[in-house]
């Protein structure tokens, strides 16, 4: 056993009832399913010492009904009870209790003379008829349309209800014109073996008993808070300064969104001290007509008849006051010369939600300077390297010239023999061209070029003659 507090109001158990008695936890298992109320005066102590006999009884989807309360029967909400119906009885959920039951009942006009009646709660036998019909519901609705379908009526069978002793069955259905059924509830009556009840609904209400996901993402509002339908047309969409979209703005019932209501009235307000939308200016460059209205920044397009394309905005105010200037029969000043410059407002994006690069590392802009400058540091690198193979070079070359004159020098120079002197005076002159020569060579030598590797001789260990 269950309270059936899911949103079928069927005895889907999902709030850890194990009686038929409701809710062992809390007193507002109503809250849970679809299109319930929530009883904000449960923790209220009623000051009038008599309770009020009525509760407020949900069967399948959004069907309620008022039922009184006999022999004192201990209620309270997600119980589970069997009432008065006809014929037969049925088996409902109660959804609500207390003083919020009189203020539903004043709001629906419904009276207290004549109410079914609660006869008990339900018991285990009652239950498991109820749970056995319900199961039998989808297959009895896909046969019940193959049976319309064959009869070639113009309907749509969109829901099937079996009452809580199986008795009789509803069949909810939309058209678009008048139906004719009564072959089709002597093929239903032959087919189901029951008594057969047959009900029209709108299109709202058939969205409302099936349910589904609205293009705001979320559950229908007819299917789980909206109790009464209001009329909706275009004028609403107009106020709102919406595009005539027959695809945006109907719902999934075909009709027009009932949201459409919900801001009317704001828009309204905010409108009343808005020209008509009709409004024509004669200015000294032609008639302008209106175009366009934003009712958040509180301005009016205008454009001249003779040239659409071009629009010019104005503030209330000033409309209001080329309206006046009409009316005492003076033209207003062109348009463009009307039309202020808009100064373009700073602002300061402290949540940097406008900066692309918020999500990037701060420190990827160094490391790209980095990479620039890398194959200049390369080329550095190899000048160095360049500049300081020739520098060895020269100095390597110098030690060699230097050791060769050392060695051809004699031991004990004579100062008599002039050919001796000449000898060592013109032999270092070769040597030192050799040695411009090596340096005149390097200095051309492109710089890019990586230099020639060069081993250095072993010479043997000089020998000191003076020694």
């Amino acid at each position: 056993m269950s309270c059936g507090c899911k949103t079928s109001g069927d005895s889907a158990h999902s709030c850890g009832t194990k009686s038929a008695n409701g809710c062992e936890s809390v007193n507002t298992c109503g809250n849970s399913y679809k299109l319930s109320v929530f009883d904000w005066l449960s923790n209220v102590q009623n000051p009038a010492s008599n309770r009020f006999d009525f509760v407020e009884v949900r069967f399948k989807n959004d069907r309620k009904l008022f039922y009184k309360i006999v022999n004192n029967i201990p209620l309270h909400i997600g119980s589970v009870v069997t009432v008065e119906s006809s014929p037969g009885h049925d088996v409902g959920v109660v959804s609500l209790t207390g003083e919020l039951v009189k203020i539903q009942m004043k709001k629906k006009r419904f009276s207290e003379e004549g109410a079914p009646k609660i006869y008990r709660l339900a018991n285990q036998k009652d239950i498991e008829v109820w749970q056995e019909a319900r199961k039998k519901e989808e297959s009895v609705k896909i046969e019940s349309r193959k049976i319309s379908h064959r009869l070639g009526l113009e309907m749509k069978i969109t829901d099937v209800e079996y009452q809580g002793d199986a008795s009789k069955v509803t069949f909810y259905y939309t058209a678009d014109n008048r139906v004719d059924f009564r072959m089709l509830i002597k093929e239903f009556a032959g087919t189901f073996r029951t008594k057969i009840d047959m009900k029209q609904i709108g299109f709202r209400q058939e969205a409302a008993k099936v349910g589904g996901i609205g293009s705001c993402g979320r559950e229908l509002c007819c299917s789980t808070w909206l109790t009464d339908f209001r009329s909706v047309n275009t004028n609403v969409a107009r106020y709102q300064q919406l595009s005539i979209n027959p695809q945006k703005l109907a719902g999934q019932c075909g009709k027009l969104k009932c949201c459409l209501n919900y801001e009317l009235d704001s828009y309204l307000d905010a409108l009343s001290d808005f020209p008509p939308s009709s409004t024509t200016l004669d200015t000294e460059k032609g008639r302008a007509f209106c175009i366009k209205i934003d009712v958040f920044k509180k301005k009016m397009w205008f454009a001249y008849v003779d040239s659409s394309m071009a629009w010019y905005d104005f503030d209330v105010d000033l409309v209001k006051k080329m309206i006046a200037k009409n009316k005492k029969g003076e033209k207003t000043l062109p348009l463009e010369e009307l039309k202020q410059p808009d100064f373009a407002v700073q602002t300061v994006d402290l949540i940097q939600e406008n900066s692309v690069d918020r999500f990037e590392k701060k420190n990827r802009g160094s490391n790209r300077n980095r990479n620039q400058n890398k194959p200049n540091s390369n080329n550095n690198s190899r000048r160095n390297r360049n500049e300081t193979a020739d520098k060895n070079l020269r100095s390597e070359k110098l030690d060699k010239d230097e050791n060769s004159v050392r060695t051809t020098r004699p031991s004990k120079p004579n100062p008599n023999s002039n050919n001796n002197q000449r000898s060592t005076k013109q032999q270092p002159k070769p040597s030192i061209q050799k040695v411009e020569s090596a340096v005149n060579d390097t200095d051309k030598r492109p710089q890019n070029q990586p230099p020639k590797k060069k081993f250095k001789k072993k010479f043997p260990p000089k020998k000191d003659n003076n020694a």
